[in-house]
């Protein structure tokens, strides 16, 4: 499926100093559950890059991951900036995200290319040595 932004329907949340479909696209897949929506969203060898674990290259591979790790979590960005360089467009979002158990600061460094795929994401949660040691058990 691609995603264009025609087919990216209006969100009610808003992030501060962001008005790309894409970045909005992918936190509205993620809250609803819909991994493989949020995989569309990445180029064919588009990577994530998740805290504690290996990057995940490639629309199957996020899809899983995302099935295994996300459930039940929601994401809630908050505001972003962007510039443009030579490799694509990068995004930096600051917000948090709610798993059932805690809730934590996340940045999220976005690189999108001219289609407005996602090339990456790298997830970076913004917490304490202790706080991270927590987390991972």
């Amino acid at each position: 499926m691609t995603v264009t932004p025609e087919t990216i329907p209006p969100t009610e949340q808003t992030i501060s100093g962001i008005s790309e479909p894409v970045i909005y696209r992918y936190f509205e897949t993620l809250n609803s559950t819909d991994f493989q929506a949020t995989a569309a969203l990445f180029a064919i060898d588009g990577v994530m890059h998740p805290p504690f674990d290996e990057d995940q290259v490639g629309g199957e591979a996020i899809a899983n991951y995302l099935q295994a790790e996300a459930k039940g979590m929601k994401f809630h960005p908050r505001q972003g900036i962007f510039e443009t360089l030579e490799d694509g467009t990068h995004y930096k979002i600051t917000g948090k995200v709610q798993t059932p158990v805690f809730s934590v600061n996340v940045n999220w460094l976005f690189v999108l290319n001219a289609q407005s795929e996602i090339l990456s994401v790298k997830i970076k949660l913004l917490a304490s040595p202790q706080e991270l040691l927590g987390m991972k058990q």
